[in-house]
C-alpha cells in the first residue's frame, strides 16, 4: 500500500515538473494564453488523480465498517 501512494506521488510530481517546463517555454515564445491553459490542463488532470484516490478511500471505509 505504502509502495502504491509513492508511485502516485511522483506521477503527480512528474505532471508537475512536465508542465512548468512546457509552461517556460510556451511563456518565452510569447504564447501567454496557451501557457495558461496547460497549467489549467495539468490542475485538472492531478484533480482527476486526487479524486480517484479519495473515491478508493470512500470504498475502503464504506467496506470497513459495513456501510451500504
Amino acid at each position: 500500500m505504502d509502495i502504491v501512494n509513492v508511485d502516485i506521488l511522483f506521477k503527480i510530481a512528474g505532471i508537475g515538473i512536465f508542465i512548468s517546463v512546457l509552461n517556460m517555454v510556451l511563456k518565452q515564445a510569447n504564447k501567454e494564453e496557451q501557457a495558461q491553459m496547460l497549467t489549467l490542463v495539468g490542475v485538472v488532470i492531478v484533480l482527476m488523480v486526487v479524486i480517484q484516490l479519495i473515491n478508493e478511500l470512500f470504498i475502503s471505509i464504506r467496506t470497513i465498517f459495513n456501510i451500504y
